[in-house]
């Protein structure tokens, strides 16, 4: 069995990102006790990844890279938004330390609704400096990994994954999509901001 549509894979993998100098550090790893697993072509891996990742059976490796372009695109400085404290107030209306600190990832309302994710970058005595570039924006993906499970997606696995509407990239446990996560969002667990759908 090879990977293609409506397969659901597991794969172990090392995502390697590249300093200022060009050195690969390694940012993420899975294990074959805890894989990564999606189903492909249902929109939870970056559509490069999926693309890299076809054809390919249980037991193959495999060793590509993602330009920033066809991944979480190049970093934008907008993207950096200096917001009043008083906007991120518990309800006992005290500065919520809890979710609101340096490096954490937080949801953020627009004003349409939507929810975005938004990472904590600074915080001074009135203001919170939030990024909503994704963490890996402009940045080359170097996957390193092996397949090491293919089968069929069942019925309620795509009714699923499809209700859910994961399908976007996560940061954490990436392929892709979610970090967190992960690639790649909304999910917490797979990237590849994959929405695990075993974000």
């Amino acid at each position: 069995m090879k990977i293609e549509n409506l397969k659901v894979v597991s794969a172990t993998y090392e995502l390697y990102l590249a300093d200022e100098n060009g050195q690969e550090e390694m940012y993420e790893k899975t294990t074959e006790e805890a894989p990564l697993v999606w189903c492909q072509d249902e929109g939870m891996m970056l559509p490069a990844f999926e693309k890299a990742m076809e054809g390919k059976a249980v037991g193959e490796t495999f060793d590509f890279v993602i330009p920033f372009a066809d991944a979480y695109g190049p970093y934008e400085e907008e993207g950096l938004m200096e917001l009043p404290k008083k906007m991120f107030f518990n309800g006992d209306g005290e500065f919520d330390e809890e979710r609101v600190f340096v490096g954490n990832i937080i949801p953020m309302n627009t004003t349409d609704g939507q929810v975005i994710k938004a990472q904590v970058v600074e915080i001074t005595d009135e203001m919170v400096t939030i990024d909503l570039n994704h963490p890996y924006a402009g940045m080359d993906l170097h996957f390193v990994g092996k397949i090491i499970d293919i089968r069929d997606v069942t019925e309620g696995e795509l009714q699923a994954i499809r209700h859910r509407g994961c399908g976007g990239h996560c940061k954490g446990n990436c392929g892709g999509n979610c970090g967190e996560g992960n690639c790649g969002d909304g999910c917490e667990n797979g990237c590849g901001d994959g929405c695990h759908c075993g974000e």
